[in-house]
């Protein structure tokens, strides 16, 4: 019998890049409060990665609550510019403002992913970037803003690697799925060591 697997989020990149790799699974939209996790998180002092990590957990779990005996693959970003964490830009000037900070400067994109089944988490794994933006001039920014549209408000640091936001770099350090938001290769391995996918 094959595995059920479930992607515990909405995301139309996770998505698109487990349609690449050829995985047949679901995709489920876990129902947490991020914003919650997180205020608890920032009171004991957790690193963006360990946020991250709890995130990506949380979603698997809640999904799997929902989903007795699948393999549920949950997973989250966060961007961090030292001891800063950002968010999704809530509109346009929001978004304005994460690129005059990003600016000139190197920030650290952290996505966790796990494996969870049967409200038991299985594997873990934080894959980092290190990304160096090129000093932005403001007006660039706003016609930046202005060509890429609500795009700019689906990812956290309010760019696309993948699309024109390539254009705001100097130097980028990382695996590519790990900026895009799910480290693909760590968690390929994982699905075949456990016989989820033909290998």
């Amino acid at each position: 019998m094959t595995e059920r697997i479930i992607l515990a989020s909405g995301s139309p990149f996770r998505k698109k890049l487990l349609e690449n790799a050829g995985i047949d699974f679901e995709a489920i939209p876990a129902s947490i409060d991020e914003r919650a996790v997180e205020a608890t998180l920032e009171r004991t002092g957790a690193t963006p990665e360990d946020v991250a990590l709890v995130l990506a957990e949380a979603k698997a779990l809640d999904v799997s609550e929902r989903n007795p005996g699948a393999l549920i693959i949950g997973s989250d970003q966060t961007l961090s510019l030292g001891d800063t964490i950002f968010h999704k830009p809530a509109d346009m000037e929001a978004a304005r403002r994460h690129l005059l900070k990003l600016s000139g400067k190197t920030h650290h994109l952290n996505s966790a992913v796990v494996l969870v089944r049967d409200g038991e988490t299985l594997w873990r794994h934080v894959g980092t970037a290190r990304l160096t933006m090129r000093h932005l001039d403001p007006a660039f920014i706003d016609r930046h803003l202005s060509q890429v549209g609500d795009k700019a408000l689906s990812s956290v640091g309010a760019y696309q690697i993948e699309g024109e936001g390539i254009q705001l770099f100097e130097k980028i350090d990382g695996d590519y799925f790990t900026i895009v938001g799910l480290p693909l290769i760590p968690l390929l391995a994982a699905l075949r060591q456990r016989g989820a996918i033909d290998g």
